[in-house]
């Protein structure tokens, strides 16, 4: 990126404490989480209290910062629920909490001024009017909607209060239906996507019927292979970070907070390696090859959106998260926790915010028992490895597939 141009906020998201940390080591300026309330994701990535405490802890002790997700949509019942809430987010020490639904910004900005508030894009921002009214209502930053072109969010510079902070999406799954509006889930499963339960019936495989010849089920396809018709791409900005940055972007944001933290590693470090200068696009792009993602493009931010290039449903990977260094135990050896099978005489690769692309060969596996193994082959069991490169808790090990 241009070194001129005030770097903005790399944002990353979490699902656990251990993507937590993950996201932290590996660069975002901050993370983003779901609590016990509202949060817009499946009950799995939504935190306790005590482990919001424990991430506020880890994010504040690192000089960064910690925000809530509360975006689903409220009902009567649950803005009855926001006061106290907010209070608790913000006696824990919570630096805002993202929200999309006008009741709930105007009951937590009544019950808790103090707690800073961003507005999801899920809100479906779109113009500097929208902005505006937003920042009247005490948001101090507004997430665009994901349908906005470059030339739109250029639009706002100028437009908008100058103390209103702008965040955009720069990485990650896009929703088909605007920014996230869907009822496909709702209607085939039961389960809403605007409360937190989509089943992602986009990602599906459909087949075309003709209503007079039922059970004729012709399959959809792009050139060879059958396709999930309503599957969009996965977004990818990396390669005009300095272009959103000029735009007025305060924030970058990467979506997932249903992933894995080989996942975060891999993304977090290949935006913040580019934006700090310390690698080549080229090397980063080939970075971003490595975690599982459907066929990337540029969204809408260029015009009309191509959201499904080819898109066979399918997710593809150029690597497999192999394991996790967990401490140094003595001259070039280190406890590894295994998170897939991986022998003596693979080539592993080093995921490291120190470097980027180091291999060494495996040349010996120690058990838990001292006793010497040709291959690890239970997850997250701990075993002892020598690597001739410099390793630090944190640090994430992978596998090439090709």
């Amino acid at each position: 990126m241009n070194n001129t141009v005030t770097k903005p906020e790399l944002l990353a998201p979490a699902g656990s404490l251990e993507c937590v940390r993950t996201a932290l080591y590996f660069g975002a300026d901050a993370v983003y989480v779901g609590g016990p309330l509202l949060q817009l994701r499946a009950g799995s990535a939504g935190f306790t209290f005590e482990e919001l405490a424990q991430a506020i802890s880890l994010a504040h002790a690192a000089g960064k910062k910690l925000y809530v997700t509360v975006n689903c949509f409220a009902n009567n019942e649950e803005i009855a629920l926001l006061g106290d809430y907010a209070r608790r987010l913000h006696a824990i020490g919570a630096d805002a909490v993202i929200v999309s639904d006008l009741g709930a910004v105007a009951e937590i900005r009544a019950q808790c001024p103090a707690l800073e508030i961003h507005v999801s894009t899920q809100a479906n921002t779109v113009n500097y009017r929208s902005v505006g009214v937003w920042a009247a209502l005490g948001a101090k930053r507004v997430v665009l909607g994901r349908e906005m072109t470059l030339a739109e969010i250029e639009a706002l510079k100028g437009r908008i209060p100058p103390e209103t902070e702008i965040e955009v999406f720069v990485h990650g799954a896009m929703c088909m239906a605007y920014s996230g509006r869907c009822l496909l889930s709702s209607f085939l499963t039961n389960r809403s996507g605007n409360r937190g339960e989509c089943a992602q019936p986009c990602r599906w495989n459909y087949y075309l019927m003709e209503e007079k010849r039922q059970n004729m089920f012709i399959p959809v396809t792009e050139e060879d292979g059958a396709t999930a018709i309503l599957s969009s791409a996965d977004l990818k900005c990396i390669s005009f970070l300095d272009r959103l940055a000029a735009a007025g972007v305060a924030s970058f944001k990467i979506e997932g907070r249903m992933k894995s933290p080989y996942y975060v590693a891999t993304v977090v470090n290949a935006y913040r390696q580019f934006i700090d200068g310390k690698a080549t696009l080229e090397a980063c792009e080939t970075e971003l090859e490595c975690a599982s993602h459907r066929p990337y493009t540029t969204g809408f931010y260029f015009g009309e959106a191509k959201l499904t290039p080819n898109n066979d449903g399918l997710y593809r990977r150029t690597c497999d998260f192999t394991g996790m260094v967990l401490a140094e135990t003595g001259e070039n050896e280190y406890l590894v926790e295994m998170r897939n099978r991986f022998a003596v005489g693979d080539t592993l690769e080093i995921l490291s915010p120190a470097s980027m692309g180091l291999r060494f060969s495996v040349t010996r596996i120690i058990g838990a028992d001292g006793v010497p193994k040709e291959e690890a082959v239970l997850v997250q069991e701990k075993v002892r490895i020598c690597c001739p490169h410099p390793l630090a808790p944190g640090d994430l090990l992978r596998k090439r597939l090709q």
